[in-house]
Order: structure tokens, then sequence, then C-alpha cells
């Protein structure tokens, strides 16, 4: 690797990258520049310039291949802009200065961002980033941009009431609470069931989304089943059988927790789609391992893994035995706008997790399929 700077490392695997989305690298990797900002230049050899929580090694920047029916495979970036010196507060400036340079650059919608915006802004700024950016790059199109916001930003117990309000003013009010009542477990708001993640799409068509995402520590697979139950006509029995291959069991889930995801849309008084985030590195060995298990999931749904496997040369040549944590995540997407799977990838820029000791599992281990292992659906969804 030598003494590349950070920009050097994550554009060149962003360049070959595109080559697999079948994307111009030019755009991506100016955007690129602009998220990193003066944090960009800043060798490998030195240590991270903020502790990140985009990625373990504390990079950034993480990179994802989403796997769409119908269409080519797309490619993300998720960032977190750098302040100099870096900071809570002079991130968050950092953030909005990105913002505002995309603004004129790509005509982007700030309406929603205008309408909520000051709800997740404070002088003392908690929790583990403020805000992140969701850059996506489609072959052929404009690159598509998403905020996240921390609900947390300003204490654990005042999330709810950020994004309760944030919702009502974006009209969405009902679905909050449907959201809530079927996400979270009983009692378990800011426990085992925080409020992760509030997401805009910044562009201004029918299909832009907003997006609440849960994180669910020490779930079991009946507890994301319940939590799609706020979502019509979501295959329960898919979910159940993809949390399971990709997490090796039914749950309990204790190591890094499972993620729901609902997508809000206007027009609909409930979410119209739900998306489940599996932490595949940790629950598996190593990423040959994680790989294999992402490579089956993608052939369930119809999907050829070898896309995947360019994906993973574009971002390294280490043998995936040597280490774990490249595959980071692994999700599926059920509803509109885009059903899928997404497979999500460390830049491990500063640092390459050693394989995870073989031991007995921490999680019940289902039997040859997932479900000769039985699951219990919600009584009014078993039917699905």
């Amino acid at each position: 690797m030598g003494d590349l700077s950070v920009f050097e490392h994550l554009s060149g695997q962003l360049a070959r990258l595109c080559h697999v989305a079948g994307a111009d690298p030019g755009t991506p990797i100016d955007l690129l520049r602009d998220l990193l900002g003066p944090a960009g230049s800043r060798r490998l050899s030195e240590l991270p310039a903020w502790p990140s929580n985009v990625a373990d090694d504390h990079t950034p920047v993480e990179f994802s291949v989403a796997f769409n029916k119908g269409e080519p495979p797309a490619l993300r970036i998720l960032g977190e802009a750098i302040g100099s010196p870096p900071g809570p507060l002079p991130n968050l400036s950092a953030a909005r200065s990105f913002l505002d340079t995309q603004v004129h650059r790509f005509g982007l919608s700030t309406a929603k961002w205008d309408r909520v915006q000051d709800l997740f802004a404070t002088e003392h700024p908690q929790g583990e980033f403020a805000l992140w950016w969701s850059l996506v790059f489609r072959s052929g199109r404009r690159p598509e941009f998403k905020v996240y916001f921390n609900p947390e930003v300003d204490g654990v117990q005042r999330a709810p009431v950020l994004v309760a309000e944030a919702l009502r003013r974006l009209g969405f009010g009902t679905s909050y609470r449907t959201m809530l009542d079927r996400g979270v477990r009983p009692g378990e708001l800011g426990r085992a069931d925080r409020l992760t993640f509030f997401a805009l799409d910044l562009h201004d068509v029918p299909q832009a989304r907003v997006k609440l995402y849960l994180t669910h520590h020490g779930a079991e697979v009946r507890d994301v089943i319940r939590a799609a139950g706020a979502v019509d006509d979501v295959d329960v029995t898919a979910l159940a059988d993809f949390c399971a291959a990709a997490g090796g069991g039914t749950g309990p889930f204790d190591r890094r927790p499972l993620v729901s995801s609902y997508t809000i849309t206007q027009g609909a008084d409930k979410p119209v789609g739900y998306s489940l985030y599996v932490p595949i590195r940790s629950y598996v060995h190593d990423d040959e391992e994680a790989r294999d298990r992402a490579a089956v999931l993608l052939a369930r749904h119809g999907f050829d893994s070898s896309a995947l496997d360019r994906a993973i040369t574009a971002v390294t040549q280490r043998p995936l035995r040597a280490g774990v944590g490249l595959i980071a995540h692994v999700s599926l997407r059920l509803g509109p706008p885009r059903p899928g799977v997404t497979v999500y990838l460390s830049s491990e820029a500063y640092q390459v997790s050693p394989p995870r000791p073989r031991r007995a599992p921490a999680i019940r281990t289902p039997a040859e399929h997932p479900f000769e292992q039985s699951v219990e659906l919600p009584a009014e969804r078993s039917a699905a």
C-alpha cells in the first residue's frame, strides 16, 4: 500500500468499483474528494483524523453494491465529512458545507431538509455522529444523495421526541406510531431497541423517501418478523430465511445488533417498504465464510454473485481467509421502490481485523435449512 493518502487509497478502490457497476468514475471520485475534504490528504501511515463509526477501523467511508431486480448493480458510498480540526461541531459544519456545494452543483432539493434540520442541530452533539451522507451511482444516471441524521444527537432519551416531530413536520406522524408499535419490543424503546438513523432523499420526486432505522440489540428472528409487520405484504418467510442464513442461526443476535429500516413515501399513511441489515462480520469466522453466505443469499433472490466477486477484488487483493470485516453487512430490501439485496464492503484503509477464533456459535444454529427449525410467526402474518 505504501504511504498513500486516504483519498488516494479510497479513490483507487472507488474507480475499480465504478467499473464493476458500469458507472463513469469521474463524478464519484470528485464527490469523494469533496466529502473527505482536508482529511483526504492525510497519510494512511498516520492515525485516523477522527474515530469515525462508518467503519470498524475508523475509515470515514464504506462502499456497498446494491443488487436490484431488472437493473444493473448500483454503487453506493456512505461517508462522514471530517472537519479541520476534527470534532463534533467542526464535523457538522463540514457536512453542511458539503451539502451547500452539491446543492449548487446538482440542483438538489432541500425542501425536506429545511423542515427538519433544526431539530438535529445542537451546540453539544452526542452519540457517534451528527450527519452522514449516502451517494448512490447508477449506470447512466445522475448521482443520488441521502442524508442521515442522528436521532440521538441530543441524547438517547430525546430521540423519540425528535423523530416524532420530524415526521410530523413531513406529514408522516401516523406512520411513526405504526413503526413503533411493530418495530419496538414492549418497554425496550431507548434500551434494546434504539432509533439509530433518520434519513432523507435529497431529490424532489414522488418516490423520494424518508427512512427510519431501528437497532435491535439481542434480537431474534421472530423480532424482525414482528417489526416487518408494519409493512403490508412483506414475505416473512423470505425475511426469516435471509436473517437466519446471513447470521448463522435464529438468534439471539447478541454480538453486533440487527437493524431494521422503514421506507416512507408521500401519500402513504404507513411505511411502504422494510429492510433488514445483518452485521454478517460478527457471525462468521472470516471473509471467505461471509462471501459464501452472501453468494448463497444473492442466488436465492435471483442475482448472479459474479458482480460481488468482482467488487471484492476491486476493494482488496488479500486472501479472504486472512481477515474478517471486509464484508460488513448484508441487507434484504422488501417493498418499493427497489427490492433486492445489498452487500456492504469496508475499505480496510487502516486495518484488517484478524479472523475470529472458531468456536461453538453464540446463537442457536438451524438445521440444514433455516425452516427445518420452527420460527413462530405473528398470527396475523402467518399465512403470508
